[in-house]
């Protein structure tokens, strides 16, 4: 007996050795991320109760910052949206599979989507606009028809414009082309999240930051989350983190309007991670509404997506014999919100700028690895 607990401490040793070697070959991990030139802060927290790791950093080579430093989320938000709207299913006030029309005005509904010589706009549906299987065109990134700005390009030239959810759609239905029939096809746009957002407030009777706070962020503590120009934290007066486009700081533009329903999220990770968390164990949603969510179509190599919720499988990805999923979202800011199913860790952060996504997806598969390893 006595050796046997003696192997037990043994054993323990060795854990812990192990862990705090993993836990310092991710801190330099991100170290080395955060020595390149055109990334200037960076915000990571692991967690994972099962493993006994709960990693956080931040850094800046600007203002200092922390931990408790909210950020901008980006398309992170989309999975915030598309969980209200499935808080509103299980409140029996709509279903997936509803016409949109039902929700919307007339205004915004006429010659929303327009492909042919056909008017398909009576016929898309809620889980369309989910999906990203409406067909319709993204008002950020798309090209316009007449060759003019699309709107991520028109932040810096109004830098002061406040965009109202009706310029939006009515920019989309004037300088753009669907691009293919209502679930025929897939294409990521925020134009159907601003139409989800719409939908929200018309079925919900609150606008999208109230109904998030009442429903998402005060039942789940999180404190420091809140919807960028529409509203304030509840507790954390910590300032947003900057964020860059090349050299541009975008974070305190009035353009950022422009995102909302799709990527207007503020949070900390300590936020996100609670959220996840929450979902995952059905604390929000209902466990068929949450597995509804996670109907998956193919986005790209190694990319599923379902209601606002992504799934990679990193070993398709990476082209490497890796069995490990992420499920979560990621952000144009190289902001990101995974769970790793296989290996009970959840990963957020992020790089606060917009030409390194790529860059934090690598580093989380990274990250993974050295866990997997432990």
């Amino acid at each position: 007996m006595k050796y046997l607990f003696l192997g037990l401490i043994f054993l323990v040793g060795l854990s812990a050795i192990a862990q705090k070697t993993t836990e310092s070959m991710i801190k330099q991990c991100f170290k080395t991320e955060l020595e390149k030139e055109n990334i200037k802060s960076g915000i990571l927290h692991v967690y994972s109760e099962s493993r006994g790791i709960n990693i956080k950093i931040a850094e800046s080579k600007e203002d200092a910052i922390s931990i408790n430093h909210p950020f901008y989320t980006a398309s992170v938000t989309k999975i915030f949206t598309a969980t209200a709207i499935g808080i509103l299913k299980d409140q029996n006030k709509l279903n997936f599979e509803d016409k949109i029309a039902g929700y919307l005005p007339d205004s915004l509904i006429t010659n929303l989507h327009v492909l042919g010589g056909k008017n398909y706009s009576e016929e898309l549906t809620i889980a369309n606009l989910l999906q990203h299987t409406s067909g319709l065109p993204d008002y950020f990134t798309d090209e316009t028809n007449d060759g003019s700005p699309n709107i991520i390009n028109q932040l810096l030239m109004k830098p002061n414009k406040l965009w109202s959810t009706g310029e939006l759609i009515q920019f989309s239905k004037e300088k753009m082309t669907p691009h293919f029939v209502p679930s025929k096809g897939y294409h990521y746009t925020d134009t159907e999240y601003v139409l989800l957002a719409l939908i929200i407030e018309n079925v919900s009777g609150l606008s999208l930051d109230e109904f998030f706070k009442q429903h998402i962020f005060q039942p789940l503590n999180m404190h420091s989350s809140y919807v960028n120009l529409k509203s304030s934290s509840i507790k954390n007066k910590l300032p947003i983190v900057k964020f860059y486009a090349s050299q541009y700081e975008l974070s305190s533009l009035k353009s950022l309007s422009a995102d909302w329903g799709g990527g207007g999220l503020v949070s900390t990770t300590h936020d996100l991670i609670a959220f996840l968390k929450a979902f995952n164990t059905d604390k929000i949603v209902k466990k068929e509404t949450r597995l509804a969510m996670q109907n998956w179509v193919t986005e790209t190599k190694g990319m599923e997506y379902g209601f606002g919720i992504r799934q990679v499988s990193l070993g398709e990805l990476t082209n490497t014999e890796s069995d490990l999923q992420l499920i979560g979202h990621s952000g144009s800011t190289a902001s990101f919100l995974w769970h790793c199913p296989q290996l009970d860790t959840y990963i957020s952060g992020t790089f606060n700028q917009l030409e390194v996504s790529k860059s934090a997806l690598i580093l989380v598969y990274k990250i993974l690895t050295m866990i997997e390893k432990q």
